[in-house]
């Protein structure tokens, strides 16, 4: 058992998972920077390459919810473990093997113990904060994931290039097995108070204000990686950077990311309606300004900080409102969060490709990504409107309820 956590500070479990979530986050991304180097080493051009990341990306879309149900039984504790043991042997696999084909598979069954994790994760994160500090709790891990994008990916590319893409992913393999042993170390064992079935959790679908939360957190995901999915062109092309400074951009992107997640994770546990609408009209706005004021150094790395700052501002509150609208059954919606985010990445990356290659040219991403913070409203208004229509203990103006029981809950804290 833990010591007891004191009033107002988050349990040490929810810094351990945001580690995990660095972790998983840095490998999903990192390989955008060295596909050149994977390339030729797997007799595949660059593009083709390109495939191993889309293999992640639905593998998280697919496998969130699968894995869910599927380790549904299971501990969460040991679906942790196994999910970070699984996600090692992924790497292992790829770095001995010469074939793109079982690199492919690997990286699509490194996704799915990803989508585990995430899933499983974000509920013991929930529970151990307990009502008040839920939404901070989400907050921080998302961090991980955020931080991961700041300082995981760029470190993980620069190792890479030193010594080579296969011992990347060793040391990827060996920092998951760390990360396994601590978790196993930090994480007590939670007893269930009542068993647990997948009809419980597909029931708890039916709940229209989660599917309202899950298109929030597609289409404010989808606005801003619309965006930054092609923010080169618009930097260079349009604002007149160098291609040199692209990564210092990026950063300002990352900080403001790490400002927006925390910013929801403050705010949203009091007042998540409040929270998120705003912020996602102002992400809308800032998109929008983009077109027209990108032409200048200054004023494009200035929206970009505020768009990354205001778009990420609703993550952690959409996340910690699909565990608290799915009640007793909060796994499998957890993991719909996670493909939801996966999915807005898809969709708006692909639309803003469409967009570049249109008349609109390097302001075409950005029209788009306007177009869906913008359409993000119906689903949050309409969110708040039937949270004042039926009020519960844990609505608007009320903290969210941590997930599954209170003995449970006591006993992660404890």
């Amino acid at each position: 058992m833990s010591a007891p956590v004191a009033p107002g500070k988050l349990p040490f479990v929810v810094w351990v998972l945001a580690a995990g979530t660095f972790l998983m986050g840095t490998t999903e991304f990192v390989l955008a920077g060295i596909l050149p180097d994977i390339a030729p080493d797997l007799g595949a051009s660059v593009s083709h390459a390109g495939l191993l990341i889309t293999a992640f990306a639905v593998g998280m879309i697919v496998g969130g919810p699968t894995m869910a149900l599927a380790t549904l039984r299971l501990p969460r504790r040991l679906t942790l473990v196994l999910a970070l043991t699984v996600f090692a042997a992924g790497h292992v696999v790829a770095a001995l093997t010469s074939s793109f084909t079982v690199v492919l598979a690997a990286r699509f069954v490194t996704a799915l113990a990803t989508g585990a994790f995430w899933a499983v994760g974000f509920v013991i994160a929930t529970t151990a904060a307990g009502p008040a500090d839920a939404t901070r709790a989400v907050s921080v891990m998302m961090g991980g994931l955020t931080l991961a994008n700041v300082v995981g990916v760029p470190a993980g590319s620069l190792a890479g290039h030193v010594t080579g893409w296969r011992g990347l992913f060793w040391a990827l393999a060996a920092l998951a097995l760390l990360a396994a042993a601590t978790i196993g170390r930090f994480i007590p064992r939670t007893e269930r108070s009542a068993p647990i079935s997948v009809r419980s959790e597909i029931r708890a679908l039916r709940t229209g204000r989660l599917w309202l939360a899950l298109a929030s957190a597609v289409l404010i995901m989808g606005g801003v990686l619309a965006v930054y999915a092609y923010i080169t062109p618009l930097l260079t092309d349009r604002a007149g950077i160098p291609a040199g400074a692209v990564p210092l951009v990026l950063a300002a992107f990352g900080a403001g990311a790490l400002g927006g997640t925390a910013i929801g994770g403050r705010f949203g546990d009091r007042r998540p309606m409040a929270t998120t609408i705003p912020a996602a009209a102002v992400t809308a706005l800032i998109l929008l300004a983009l077109i027209p004021l990108s032409t200048t150094p200054a004023a494009a790395v200035a929206l970009i900080f505020l768009m990354a700052l205001a778009g990420f501002t609703t993550n952690p509150v959409v996340t910690a409102l699909t565990v608290r609208f799915a009640g007793d059954a909060p796994t499998l919606a957890s993991a719909l969060t996670t493909s939801a985010y996966n999915t807005g990445i898809a969709a708006g990356s692909a639309l803003a490709g469409q967009a570049l290659s249109s008349s609109l040219g390097v302001t075409g991403p950005a029209l788009v990504g306007a177009v869906l913070a913008g359409l993000t409203l119906l689903p949050l208004t309409a969110l708040a409107v039937t949270i004042q229509r039926t009020p519960t203990p844990t609505d608007a103006g009320d903290p969210v309820p941590a997930a599954r029981t209170t003995t449970e809950a006591t006993s992660v804290r404890a």
